[in-house]
């Protein structure tokens, strides 16, 4: 069978929680012939009746088929329903969400059990799995083999995004993004909580909102060109030392409403703390070098 093939290619499946579920039943619609084990039984024999072959041990899953997507609790668990199972010119996709040093650890695991092995990050919720217009897709990064040889079935419940041999970048990818998110939520829990108590209306927020943090989003692509280049100073349109000066009107703010700052205050702490460690050298910067003071470790 070459890369060309248009064949839905055989694989199987450990794990079928929500999102594995989802996965299953997507690779049945599209015609895969599919292998499933579950640690809870009832949830294999629920997809038998959509086509699936409902193995009676892990190791018996895995010596179905070449292609084995492992998308289980958590990294322990790998280890434990893999045990005694010939892993032997398999190809393993690790589904299973995981650090970078996890994903790291188990391509050399799989390494030394004969298989090729990548590791992902799925950047989706189970509802989005086989929705192509959701935009959800999932990261991928170990062996460029492995992935080449599978691309066409591993996108079909999402999208499929290589970011490197490294096999801990998937993970990084999506830890960074999930970060991000997570900052962002944070940021809009704040300004929802400022207005509680008061004749506004969340509704009416919601839009303001969103616009002004859609204007914001140069940030990003700001951020990047300014931490390859380590120039924070050119074109710099609000400095840091004006917005150092101006965050103390938020903390305020925040304190005549009765609001706790715990979810802002961490991000103007850190800028006050680039701007003391220099005051003439940081003053006209934007507020990006302030991102290089979060690498506390040996290199920072």
């Amino acid at each position: 069978m070459t890369d060309n093939d248009t064949a839905p290619r055989p694989l199987t499946l450990l794990g079928l929680g929500d999102m594995g579920t989802a996965l299953a039943r997507t690779w049945l619609s599209a015609g895969h012939p599919l292998t499933v084990w579950n640690r809870t039984p009832a949830k294999a024999r629920a997809l038998a009746a959509e086509g699936a072959s409902v193995a009676a041990s892990p190791a018996a899953a895995v010596s179905a088929n070449t292609l084995i997507v492992l998308c289980l609790l958590d990294d322990a668990g790998i280890g434990s329903v893999l045990d005694g199972a010939d892993l032997t010119g398999k190809d393993l996709v690790n589904l299973t969400t995981g650090t970078p040093a996890e994903g790291r650890a188990r391509a050399a695991w799989a390494e030394e059990r004969g298989a090729r092995f990548v590791d992902a990050g799925i950047m989706a919720t189970p509802s989005m799995i086989g929705v192509p217009e959701s935009g959800g897709y999932v990261f991928y990064s170990g062996s460029r083999a492995l992935f080449d040889t599978h691309r066409a079935t591993l996108q079909v419940p999402a999208g499929a995004r290589y970011v490197g041999e490294d096999p801990g970048h998937a993970a990084l990818h999506d830890v960074a993004l999930l970060s991000a998110m997570y900052g962002l939520f944070a940021g809009i829990s704040h300004a929802y909580a400022l207005i509680e108590g008061e004749d506004i209306a969340p509704k009416d927020l919601a839009p303001l909102l969103s616009e002004w943090l859609g204007a914001m989003g140069f940030f990003v692509g700001n951020a990047a060109e300014r931490l390859t280049s380590r120039d924070f100073t050119t074109g710099v349109v609000s400095n840091l030392a004006m917005q150092v000066a101006a965050s103390g009107t938020l903390l305020r703010t925040a304190a005549d409403q009765g609001v706790g700052a715990e979810l802002i205050e961490p991000y103007l702490d850190l800028m006050r703390e680039r701007l003391d460690a220099d005051p003439v050298a940081h003053a006209g910067e934007d507020t990006v070098g302030a991102i290089t003071l979060l690498r506390r470790g040996p290199g920072r």
